[in-house]
């Protein structure tokens, strides 16, 4: 029996917390008003804003970023050099260090075309994505042995990615593809492997119990709209945002988008065992997709979450405060999926192309322009230059037709990317945090690019590319780190050692942590012993140009003669093993200027 307590505080969170639809009345949100938030006006052009310093902008981006410097009464930071700009772009584009000698004497111009025709440029671009949409090869919850609910094919998914970004498939098809594929090329299977997108996510013990799959739509839609709009729309599930002009009534209308659409273990081989509905009885036989449920499903307005209290049904559909109040309604006899794909890429939406250029931005400069890069309501931050961001996206959707090259290359060719890290006292004090954007951020690599380079600069990285995952923490896997097997229930040691973000949730951004641990990794993990090994064995000479040798490679320049003598006099007491894998754990190799 409930306490009085209990009971009143049941009382108190009904009516004060969680307020439904109706307590609002019939017109819960001012959509006129709500469309005046910047988030939610479409991108237009801006006139290039006026600047004092004419010669130093190279694109449009630039206008705008030094207008606001020069408003500072300070001045952008010079350039970097020639040898840092290329480290710089190779790691950016394809998430690799240079090759040196191939790409010496060449223009940054011409360097950067040809990172951008690697087959690495996917490969470094699609774990960007892959953290977006929270890729996984199993679940949480894994019963002994059971691995009914695993996908030990995920990696056609993965590999379906990369493939679609060195394809320079534009972002808009490339969101359609990845909700719709089977409704728009139902004949062509292998664009269906875009369909993991929704068919690779978390699947729960108990899936008749329409609360657990009430749990899995909110996983869908959560997904969707932080990952592509920048809304939290999921916490309108069991009451009105309390901040977004979201009522429970548009999550419900995306939730039945999903309610109608199916995981599918689609056969894969011949002469596998099937169920009765077309599934493979073993994941390893399957492609792991979804397809159109059997019944299409409105979904009623579940009274405070609560799938025992079903509500007035609400027709398949779109956001509200996204159709100027009103809500687009997918009357089409399948699940609306394409109908969604194409509400969300249509060009008058305010929000799509905005997010994804944000990311982009925040990969290269290592700062967002908005710092809450899954949050453009009214909880997250407003853009630190909101005319460029803005432009930027009316043209990456207008003149580079959603292309990620065009808008890779339009960044790292502009003078405010080609600025040098210097620290400059006056200008640290004017802006400390760098908003203003006149130096480039000084950032550490990612786990996967540091991994990568280990190999890499050794000679022993197999870049094959495409193919079945592998342990991050094996010493002798040497194939690039996006193939590494991302796991829900037990991640990779080496991935949570260094910041690899949760795979059971949408991740927004990279967290970066500085830990003990993580140098004791790196001074005695076998993983770090063999690759100074191996880069030993490719050095021959004397002690004198092996040091040049290795610096050659590491970091593109020749020791100083302070930092020869110390190699010399170490290699005195110690192997040159044991000096090679003393400057892969240096910060100058494992830190991008």
């Amino acid at each position: 029996m409930k306490s009085a307590f209990t009971t009143a505080m049941t009382l108190a969170l009904t009516v004060f917390v969680f307020p439904t639809e109706s307590a609002r009345g019939e017109e819960p949100f001012d959509y006129a008003e709500a469309g005046k938030f910047w988030s939610f006006q479409p991108p237009q052009p801006h006139p290039l804003a006026k600047v004092k310093q004419t010669d130093w902008p190279r694109k449009a981006i630039d206008h705008f970023v030094l207008a606001r410097i020069e408003g500072a009464g300070i001045e952008p930071n010079s350039g970097a050099d020639s040898r840092m700009l290329l480290r710089r772009a190779s790691y950016a584009l394809t998430g690799l260090p240079p090759n040196w000698e191939k790409m010496k004497g060449l223009t940054l111009e011409q360097q950067v075309e040809g990172l951008l025709a690697s087959p690495a440029f996917g490969e470094r671009w699609a774990r960007l994505w892959l953290d977006v949409a929270r890729y996984a090869e199993d679940q949480a919850h894994i019963v002994g042995s059971n691995s009914s609910l695993t996908y030990p094919n995920a990696y056609r998914y993965r590999d379906w990615v990369i493939d679609a970004l060195n394809r320079d498939l534009p972002y808009d098809d490339f969101i359609r593809e990845q909700l719709a594929a089977d409704l728009i090329s139902p004949e062509d299977e292998k664009r269906h492997f875009a369909l993991g997108f929704m068919g690779l996510g978390p699947k729960y013990y108990r899936r008749g119990d329409l609360a657990v799959m009430a749990d899995e739509w909110e996983d869908r839609v959560d997904t969707l709209t932080r990952g592509l709009l920048g809304l939290t729309v999921s916490c309108a599930r069991c009451h009105d945002h309390f901040y977004d002009p979201i009522p429970t009534s548009d999550y419900y209308a995306l939730a039945g988008v999903f309610a109608s659409t199916e995981m599918f273990n689609k056969p894969m081989v011949e002469d596998c065992e099937m169920k009765p509905d077309g599934n493979t009885k073993k994941p390893d036989d399957a492609d792991h997709l979804i397809r159109e449920a059997k019944e299409m499903k409105n979904l009623p307005v579940y009274e405070r979450g609560d799938v025992t209290a079903p509500g007035e049904e609400v027709q398949r559909g779109f956001l509200s405060v996204l159709g100027g109040g009103e809500r687009v309604s997918f009357t089409s006899e399948n699940s609306g999926r394409l109908d969604l794909a194409e509400e969300i890429v249509d060009a008058k939406n305010p929000l799509t192309a905005r997010v994804w250029v944000n990311r982009v931005w925040a990969e290269l400069f290592g700062q967002p322009l908005v710092s809450t890069t899954s949050n453009f309501g009214k909880l997250g931050e407003k853009p630190t230059h909101p005319e460029l961001l803005d432009d930027l996206s009316y043209r990456f959707m207008q003149e580079g037709d959603w292309s990620l090259k065009w808008l890779v290359r339009e960044i790292v060719l502009s003078a405010t990317w080609r600025q040098s890290s210097d620290l400059v006292t006056e200008k640290v004090s004017a802006d400390p945090t760098n908003e203003l954007l006149w130096r480039m951020k000084r950032r550490r690599l990612p786990v996967e690019m540091w991994r990568d380079s280990l190999f890499a600069v050794s000679g022993d990285l197999d870049r094959t590319v495409g193919g079945p995952s592998f342990l991050a923490s094996d010493p002798e896997a040497n194939r690039r780190a996006i193939y590494v097997a991302i796991s829900r229930l037990q991640l990779d040691p080496m991935l949570a050692l260094f910041d690899f973000p949760d795979p059971n949730l949408h991740s927004p951004k990279r967290d970066q942590t500085t830990t003990p641990i993580q140098k004791l990794f790196v001074m005695n993990h076998p993983l770090l012993v063999a690759r100074g090994e191996a880069l030993a064995k490719g050095l021959n000479g004397t002690p004198d140009e092996s040091v040049e040798k290795i610096y050659h490679l590491l970091f593109g320049r020749m020791p100083s003669e302070a930092e020869k003598d110390l190699g010399l006099k170490f290699l005195q007491q110690s192997t040159l093993a044991d000096y090679a894998q003393a400057l892969l754990a240096s910060n100058e190799f494992a830190w991008l200027d």
